[in-house]
């Protein structure tokens, strides 16, 4: 796949997304096109309208035309790339696909949506069947909204929309965030292993669910430790740092640091430049651990290291964002619509 898919899934439900229309659902329901687990099937599982497809999927069209699905993004941002999994689809995948996007204000009706200037994100390209279909995008805008074109109709298992996020700063109005958080424009800039666990659950929203909704590394044999860069939404004091083990048991990391670095003067590959935030400190198995911080400096990245390996449910790193940063990121949401 390409190096797009390691970028956030705006569209998954994990961070809202959901399917606000579509033109047809006879098979297949449209909500299934931004579940985040990955499509299953059972051969034979037939309902009252015929075999039973984990995702969405239109009837036969004895007419001219083609079928659609609108998408509200979770956490709008810039789109670097789409994916459209016909996993299962076999003979019925649609031969070709073309996604459109658009930026409205505030929460649109269907009808709304419609009346949009969407504009085209990925222009109609051919589709193969029981395929992850990976394409990039070049698209400098910030986008609330996908739609999703099958022509002429067939089935698509999930509908992936991979790209940075571009946070709203009014929302954050004394400055007052999770600065780790995916949803806020957190994401992760580095990692030594995500063997069990991709690193990016660990600022996803929400409490983990069970302990695949975590981060977590292989068994490490070296002496070494793993760890975890995330760059923050804005640069800012953290105040509060959450470090969460949950349903981590017997695979929890015996302790952890976090480190903050100012990338903007700083160089980030230079081991000097980090201070410490929270020194080498004991963790417990299946615990939400909360240090308060004191008199930090502001920093862009952070880095949790653990030792030696194991698994963590989540990161937060509450803190505030410097008036004169927020200035700032607002003047970039404002050039980014």
């Amino acid at each position: 796949m390409n190096d797009f898919t390691a970028l956030p899934d705006l569209a998954s439900r994990l961070l809202g997304g959901g399917v606000v229309d579509a033109n047809d659902e006879f098979f297949a329901a449209r909500d299934n096109l931004v579940t985040t687990e990955p499509p299953v099937f059972a051969a034979g599982t037939f309902g009252p309208k015929g075999q039973v497809y984990d995702g969405w999927e239109t009837r036969r069209r004895r007419e001219p035309g083609h079928d659609w699905a609108v998408v509200r993004l979770g956490a709008a941002g810039v789109v670097h790339g789409i994916v459209v999994d016909t996993a299962y689809f076999t003979g019925n995948y649609p031969p070709y696909a073309s996604v459109e996007g658009c930026h409205l204000e505030g929460y649109p009706s269907p009808a709304e949506l419609a009346r949009a200037d969407w504009s085209t994100l990925l222009p109609r390209a051919p589709l193969a069947g029981d395929t992850r279909n990976a394409f990039p995008v070049s698209h400098e805008r910030r986008v609330t909204h996908v739609r999703l074109s099958i022509h002429p109709d067939g089935g698509v298992a999930r509908l992936r929309v991979h790209g940075v996020v571009v946070p709203d700063p009014r929302l954050w109005p004394d400055g007052r965030l999770d600065l780790a958080a995916l949803e806020h424009g957190g994401r992760v800039a580095g990692c030594s292993n995500g063997f069990y666990g991709a690193p990016h659950q660990l600022i996803a929203p929400g409490l983990a669910r069970v302990m695949g909704d975590g981060w977590e590394t292989a068994r490490r044999r070296d002496g070494g430790n793993d760890w975890v860069v995330v760059q923050l939404a804005a640069p800012g004091r953290i105040r509060l740092a959450e470090l969460d083990t949950t349903h981590f048991k017997g695979n929890a990391p015996d302790a952890a640091t976090l480190r903050g670095v100012d990338a903007r003067t700083a160089d980030r590959d230079d081991p000097s430049a980090w201070f410490d935030l929270l020194p080498r400190t004991r963790l417990q198995p299946d615990t939400r651990h909360r240090f308060p911080l004191d008199d930090v400096a502001v920093a862009t990245h952070v880095r949790l290291d653990v030792f030696p390996d194991g698994g963590m449910a989540r990161l937060r790193l509450h803190g505030v964002v410097d008036t004169d940063d927020l200035a700032i990121l607002a003047g970039r949401w404002r050039q980014s619509r």
